[in-house]
């Protein structure tokens, strides 16, 4: 067996076994399970087992495990299951568990269940599977425009490598061009659309067929239509749009014609509101949101840049961070970049600094240091919840001065100014070839500006004394 098998049994175990899963997914770094009892976990078990990272329990029990990891462990996780079949619990009758579990999901539920909470959570399940493809095309990307940039300089042989620019070219322009009928169709499986139907929208906002000498008018401005106009902003309210016409449609056209009808009719009737409604609307607020955002960050400089970095990670923790996304994703249609988010890579970077400074102020507890070691890799790589989770928010103060730390890297990125990523996805060092126009040693100042600043704040006035005394 592989040892991502024996990390899932060992999982499994740890979590209450067969008996206590109901469901389980996951994301780029963590496996994500629906539990039936949660007082069934071994939660301190779990976090000394080799491999996991870290653990969230949130509206479904979170196991980190980093990316790469958790896409094959949870392939084997899902064997194990398979395997091991029903499991009965001696202790506690299967009507009892389910019992329990279905009413403290139902608790649960009902402290996350607030529009504004669904509306983000939606948000993510959106854009979050879509984040592997970002960032290899961005890569790809990266790689040819250190091409371009070396044709144009002189250094290679225009005729012999503009060919292989664009092959590269190709491949990236799989996502970003037709990004909108990804999105659609993610959209659409989140609002309770048809996906397909969905993906439909998004690709009528790229209005296929238009040319130069046939356009569509903006029915608000008189001007032409753009393809594209709205971005991903647009194709949201679009699908949303399309999934309360597609329900209705389901309850009055008869059984029979469904098939035929329902799907006309709603790619018709949305397909004309995209086209004269959302898309000018969508496109208006785009850009004023974008150009909003853009004159925030040039004319506040270091300021901005210290509060964006100092306050990402509180967003995170409460979930807030994935209304970024979208927005993210405009800048880099608008501009070719995002200039957000290499400033707000630096909240991890200042975790990093911090727990660097807990490794060496607290030498005698052995079980906070150990953590600290197995964290701090995948941490400068840019997986920061091991460090945040199991490091700097449980003992308070080294939180705070971490994002201090993550605020001073985010000022320096700020003054320098004009600092953007081509593509979404990582942070810290493995955001470095994703930073636009080779300003990547900018970038890496701002690293090393918020390792400093954690380390610093937390060394002088982060650090408990309880943390300091003597643990196994």
């Amino acid at each position: 067996m592989s040892k991502y098998h024996d990390l899932a049994v060992n999982i499994l175990g740890a979590i209450g076994g067969r008996a206590n899963v109901t469901e389980y997914t996951h994301c780029m770094t963590r496996l994500r399970v629906t539990v039936v009892d949660r007082s069934r976990i071994a939660e301190a078990d779990l976090k000394q087992i080799d491999g996991v990272l870290g653990v969230v329990d949130d509206e479904t029990y979170q196991v980190i495990l980093g990316p790469g990891v958790v896409t094959k462990v949870a392939e084997e996780f899902g064997k194990v299951l398979e395997a091991s079949g029903p499991e009965g619990d001696p202790s506690t009758s299967a009507e009892q568990l389910q019992a329990k579990g279905a009413q403290m999901k139902a608790q649960l539920k009902k402290k996350n269940d607030t529009p504004f909470k669904n509306f983000l959570r939606k948000i993510g399940n959106i854009f979050i599977p879509l984040i592997p493809a970002f960032v290899g095309a961005g890569l790809i990307a990266g790689i040819g425009s250190i091409l371009t940039n070396n044709i144009t300089a002189g250094n290679l042989d225009t005729a012999t490598w503009q060919q292989y620019v664009t092959i590269l070219n190709v491949i990236k322009n799989a996502i970003f061009s037709y990004l909108v009928i990804y999105v659609g169709i993610n959209a659409a499986k989140e609002f309770g659309a048809t996906p397909a139907l969905g993906g439909v929208i998004g690709g009528v906002t790229l209005l296929t067929g238009v040319t130069a000498d046939l356009t569509i008018t903006n029915i608000f401005t008189g001007t032409p239509l753009t393809p594209g106009q709205g971005g991903v902003i647009g194709v949201l309210i679009a699908v949303w749009i399309l999934s309360i016409v597609e329900r209705y449609l389901r309850k009055v056209i008869p059984d029979a014609v469904d098939i035929i009808v329902t799907p006309t009719i709603a790619l018709l009737a949305v397909g004309l509101i995209t086209i004269f409604f959302i898309m000018p609307f969508a496109g208006f607020i785009s850009s004023n949101l974008i150009g909003a955002i853009n004159w925030t960050l040039e004319v506040g400089g270091a300021f901005s840049g210290f509060v964006l970095g100092t306050a990402f990670l509180p967003l995170v923790m409460l979930g807030l961070h994935q209304v970024l996304t979208p927005i993210h994703i405009e800048m880099i249609n608008d501009s070719g970049m995002t200039l957000l988010l290499p400033m707000l890579a630096m909240a991890g970077a200042g975790q990093v600094g911090a727990s660097i400074a807990l490794w060496i102020r607290c030498k005698k507890n052995k079980s906070l240091t150990n953590m600290i070691k197995g964290a701090l890799p995948v941490g400068i790589l840019g997986i920061g919840e091991p460090l945040i989770y199991g490091v700097t928010l449980p003992l308070g103060r080294p939180f705070v001065t971490a994002c201090i730390g993550g605020g001073i890297g985010g000022a320096v990125i700020g003054l320098f100014g004009n600092v953007g990523a081509i593509a979404i996805g990582p942070s810290g060092v493995a955001l470095i070839p994703l930073i636009a126009n080779g300003l990547w040693l900018k970038y890496v100042i701002g690293l090393i500006a918020a390792y400093a600043g954690g380390f610093i704040a937390t060394y002088l006035f982060g650090t408990p004394k309880e943390a300091m005394a003597e643990q196994d």
